[in-house]
């Protein structure tokens, strides 16, 4: 199972969009949804593909580098949640060149379901891990009377 989901990171590297196709689940009974962080919910294969599409044209230079991988089978399920460190390259300004480098950490749901053709991706969900603040540690805002109740 997690070779499955690496190789719907692996496709987003290589900008393999007919890998990203072959990987989602093509189903008439289920429906598709996609959360990339920032983004509205996305439901159905175009809309996905479409996203996938648009995020590999704008992208010049991704890399994934999965921690913290944890997966659950039950049946024709799974579910696997890990923490996805991206370091991503803007556009360059000069041709030939590779833009800025931008390092991003998210935390990632994928859901697959068994299909007579293997595992498929059913839904991914990806939301933003927010910098701490100097005020905080591991568990959030010290003695913060505003998120306490009094």
């Amino acid at each position: 199972m997690a070779l499955v989901n690496t190789a719907l990171y692996e496709a987003m590297e290589q900008g393999d969009h007919g890998a990203l196709d072959r990987l989602w689940l093509d189903s008439a009974e289920t429906e598709v949804s996609c959360v990339h962080p920032g983004w509205p919910v996305l439901r159905g294969r175009g809309e996905v593909l479409r996203s996938y599409a648009l995020i590999m044209a704008n992208t010049d230079y991704i890399q994934f580098f999965l921690t913290d991988v944890e997966v659950s089978v039950l049946a024709d399920t799974a579910l696997v949640t890990c923490t996805e460190n991206i370091l991503s390259g803007a556009p360059a300004e000069e041709e030939g060149q590779l833009g800025p480098l931008v390092g991003q950490l998210v935390v990632a749901t994928n859901v697959f379901r068994r299909t007579d053709d293997g595992w498929k991706v059913w839904s991914h969900h990806g939301s933003p891990v927010l910098a701490e603040r100097d005020d905080e540690g591991p568990e959030g805002p010290e003695d913060d009377d505003r998120l306490m109740p009094g």
